[in-house]
């Protein structure tokens, strides 16, 4: 198994270079047949009106960290049938 990455947009250490390499890197983890399964952390989190953010809801307030909203969405988001069979 395996995840995209999450967004970051607006962190501390954020810069448009990062945000390029992390769409690269999710593009190959969305495209690959490598792993057993894939979680789309980056779908399930980002902020549609600006999607390299964090939704604001699932954002602790560090536009890093997630809030408790935030991890009750990345649960919801893995598909349980992954670990059935």
């Amino acid at each position: 198994m395996c995840s995209t990455l999450t967004p970051f947009g607006n962190a501390a250490y954020y810069s448009e270079e990062k945000e390029r390499v992390r769409q690269e890197v999710n593009q190959w983890i969305r495209t690959q047949h490598v792993f057993d399964g894939m979680f789309d952390f980056d779908k399930a989190l980002m902020n549609p009106k600006a999607p390299n953010e964090l939704f604001p809801a699932y954002d602790f307030g560090d536009h890093l960290h997630l809030s408790d909203a935030g991890y009750k969405a990345l649960a919801d988001s893995i598909p349980l049938s992954l670990f059935e069979g």
